[in-house]
């Protein structure tokens, strides 16, 4: 039987492509193993899409918290690893399957290194792997092509949605953005996730969108990934999609709030551009949006927005540096 190596990071989309790296340093440092990433079922695409993944063991808890992996079946995982947090219930959850090795930031035995809470989550995973002499690269992000066509090729796609109302800038300034793209003569296209078709018709009315580019009903992560690798530039906030962007090399604004972007934001490219503003840490995960995200103003995203399209792809021809505006409100 072929050995398998488990590795535990049940979150969200943004969560699973900023995994992608350590992942890949997984799936070289064992390449005789089945590689098995317990995650929520409805990533199950999203996971395989990067080549790193052989399996999905369905695993999900409420309020993002640690799964049982107690339906995992045949002999224990010859290795654990626990990409899913610093505390010991995920490092449990793994140990209950009694594993041949688990490696964990909780573990023990054999140590494991510092925790840094400024550490941007791609160089947190691959600095924790390669402790263990599993070596990651923080920048191998990319994506292949999607199979399928973009339901938008070409489009600027708007995604007004996150998981969380800390992380959701207001939709009238998202209508603003699409408004002014629209006026420049682009097509602007606006999606959202499941249960966000309310919102999507809001920012595509007041932006004046044509009915067939309010893209309802939370595309399968194929079409969407194919709508973002196909896309002139995509605006969003702290959100999955902006990673799907990264790994697609597609031009980003992306609007940050609670958390900065030096912890969870795009790397060194020309192609994304980060607005934030300066302040304490919020809570990425509060019901109400954060105040740092408000201090973005609409006419600052809609030219950042206007910037990256018209000076984005001939600025990365000329290798210039990727930037990050930050202002106090």
């Amino acid at each position: 039987m072929t050995p398998r190596v488990l590795v535990l990071r049940a979150l969200g989309l943004g969560d699973l492509l900023a995994g992608v790296p350590a992942l890949r340093g997984v799936r070289r440092a064992f390449p005789g193993h089945e590689v098995v990433l317990a995650l929520p079922s409805a990533l199950r695409e999203a996971a395989l899409s990067g080549g790193a993944v052989d399996t999905v063991l369905p695993a999900q808890a409420p309020g993002r918290g640690v799964p049982t992996l107690t339906h995992w079946t045949g002999p224990p995982p010859q290795v654990a690893i626990d990409l899913h947090g610093k505390g010991p219930a995920s490092r449990d959850a793994l140990a209950a399957l009694s594993p041949g090795r688990l490696l964990a930031f909780a573990q023990p035995d054999p140590p494991p290194p510092r925790w840094r809470p400024d550490e941007h989550e791609r160089d947190r995973w691959c600095r924790f792997l390669a402790h263990y002499g599993i070596p990651a690269d923080p920048a191998d992000v990319r994506l292949p092509p999607p199979a399928v066509e973009s339901p938008a090729p070409g489009a600027v796609v708007v995604h007004p949605g996150a998981e969380s109302a800390a992380r959701r800038w207001p939709a009238e300034r998202y209508a603003t953005v699409a408004r002014a793209l629209r006026e420049d003569g682009h097509r602007v296209v606006v999606t959202g996730g499941p249960g966000e078709d309310a919102l999507v018709l809001d920012v595509a009315g007041r932006a004046g969108l044509p009915e067939r580019d309010a893209l309802r009903g939370g595309l399968p992560f194929g079409e969407l990934s194919a709508l973002v690798a196909g896309a002139t530039l995509l605006v969003s906030g702290d959100t999955g999609l902006a990673h799907l962007a990264v790994a697609h090399a597609t031009p980003s604004v992306t609007l940050f709030g609670p958390v900065a972007p030096r912890l969870w934001g795009p790397p060194r490219s020309p192609r994304h551009l980060a607005l934030w503003k300066p302040g304490p840490p919020g809570d990425p995960h509060g019901d109400v949006p954060d105040p740092r995200l408000l201090g973005i103003a609409a006419d600052e995203a809609a030219a950042a927005a206007r910037s990256l399209v018209r000076h984005g792809r001939t600025a990365s021809e000329r290798g210039a540096e990727p930037r990050v505006a930050s202002g106090r409100p």
